[in-house]
């Protein structure tokens, strides 16, 4: 995300006084909560779907997202590629590409 989007997340919380609210396991339980309201969007239909309703509740999660990593003082971009490097290991492109398989079991 950029700074700008990302100050405006702050301003926005800050404004209203809802930090106080923003706890580790209250942040978690909203981006799960909001997670399932984007699955929502392709419950009867993954094919046929309101694209408008799928970015707001997309922005919902990762705005969540982002309170959760101020919440807990981490750096979205160091966390972000310190998962990508563990993935790129259990994933190597020569055994999973093109395929769903579980690392666990890749031929």
């Amino acid at each position: 995300m950029r700074k700008e989007t990302i100050d405006r997340i702050r301003k926005f919380t800050e404004d209203r006084d809802w930090d106080q609210f923003h706890t580790p396991v209250n942040l978690a339980k909203s981006i799960v909560i909001e997670a399932a309201e984007l699955l929502e969007c392709f419950q009867w239909d993954d094919e046929n779907f309101d694209e408008q309703h799928v970015k707001e509740e997309l922005a919902d999660v990762m705005v969540y997202c982002q309170n959760l990593v101020d919440k807990l003082g981490f750096d979205a971009d160091e966390i972000i590629n310190m998962k990508m490097a563990q993935n790129e290991a259990k994933y190597p492109v020569d055994k999973a590409k093109g395929s769903s398989a579980k690392y666990t079991d890749l031929q």
